[in-house]
C-alpha cells in the first residue's frame, strides 16, 4: 500500500442535502393554543414535534382527538404521558402504564407510530429512561437548556438549546454564522403554546421564525427526523483508514471529504483512493 493510500481519510458529516445546521421545535402539553402556534410554523415551513398527553384530549382547554391528525399534519406527534405525572412517584405498573397507554392511543388517533418522548415537569429517571426504552421509545427530551448547538450524545437525555425565552438576536447569529471547526449544528427551541398567550409574546415566536425561515444551510426537521438522521450516521460502518465507508441504514448520509461533498445512499459502499 503506498504512503498516500494508508494516510487516513478525514471525513466530515452533513445534515440532509449537505446542510451544516439544522432546526428543530418541541412543544408540550397540546393545549388548544397549539393551533395558533401550528399555523406559524407551517406559515415559515418550521418542523415541530408536539408531545401530547392523551388524557386531556378533547377536556375543555385541549386540542381534541379528531383534529389531530389535520392540525399536526405537518408536525411530529410525540408522548408526555397520559396523564402528566411526576414520574418519581409512581410505581413500575404506573410507569409503565402512562408509556404504554400514551403511546398506544397516540397511535390509535394519529395512526402513525409514535417513538418519543418528553419528561413532563423534566423529571426523569435511569429506571424511566430503561423502561421508556423497552416501550419502543428511542429519544427524551429534558427541560435542561445547554444553551450550544452539539449533537446531543445519549438521545434518551436530549438536553435543548434552551426555552424559547432564551432566544435572543446573539444566539441565533451565532447559530447563523459559525466558526469553521464547528462542524454539524443543531439548534433545539423547545416550550409550551399556552406560554405565548400568557405572556403576551406571540410576536416573539413569529421574529424568531422570521429570521431562520427559508435558509439553504438549514435542515428543518422534527424531532424523530433528527434521531434517525444521526443514528444512521452514527450506524456507518467505515474501514480503520476511513478509505471504504458502508452505510447499513434505510436512508442516506451526506459528508465532505477532500473538498468534495458526498452523498452515500441506503445500503451503498464507497471507497476513496
Amino acid at each position: 500500500m503506498s504512503d498516500e493510500k494508508s494516510r487516513f481519510q478525514e471525513i466530515h458529516f452533513l445534515f440532509p442535502e449537505g446542510k451544516d445546521k439544522a432546526l428543530t421545535f418541541s412543544y408540550d402539553d397540546a393545549q388548544v393554543y397549539d393551533r395558533r402556534l401550528v399555523s406559524i410554523f407551517d406559515r415559515y415551513d418550521m418542523k415541530a414535534t408536539f408531545h401530547l398527553n392523551s388524557s386531556t384530549l378533547d377536556r375543555e382547554g385541549f386540542v381534541t382527538r379528531s383534529e389531530i391528525n389535520k392540525l399536526y399534519v405537518n408536525h411530529e406527534i410525540a408522548c408526555h404521558g397520559v396523564t402528566h405525572p411526576f414520574f418519581n412517584q409512581l410505581s413500575q405498573t404506573q410507569t409503565v402504564a402512562e408509556l404504554y397507554e400514551d403511546r398506544r392511543e397516540l397511535e390509535q388517533y394519529s395512526g402513525r407510530i409514535v417513538r418519543g418522548f418528553s419528561y413532563p415537569f423534566g423529571v426523569y429517571s435511569d429506571n424511566l429512561i430503561e423502561t421508556a426504552l423497552k416501550l419502543g421509545i428511542v429519544y427524551s427530551r429534558t427541560v435542561n437548556s445547554t444553551m450550544d448547538f452539539a449533537l446531543p450524545t445519549d438521545f434518551m437525555r436530549w438536553n435543548p438549546t434552551c426555552h424559547h425565552d432564551q432566544v435572543t438576536d446573539e444566539l441565533l447569529a451565532d447559530f447563523l454564522n459559525p466558526p469553521p471547526f464547528r462542524g454539524m449544528a443543531l439548534l433545539y427551541i423547545w416550550g409550551h403554546s399556552y406560554e405565548f398567550e400568557r405572556d403576551g409574546k406571540w410576536a416573539h415566536i413569529h421574529g424568531i421564525c422570521e429570521k431562520l425561515q427559508g435558509r439553504k444551510d438549514i435542515w428543518y426537521a422534527t424531532n424523530i427526523e433528527i434521531y434517525d438522521y444521526v443514528t444512521a450516521v452514527r450506524g456507518l460502518i467505515m474501514s480503520v483508514d476511513g478509505h471504504i465507508l458502508y452505510n447499513a441504514s434505510a436512508r442516506p448520509v451526506w459528508f465532505m471529504t477532500s473538498g468534495k461533498m458526498y452523498c452515500l445512499a441506503a445500503g451503498e459502499q464507497m471507497s476513496f483512493d
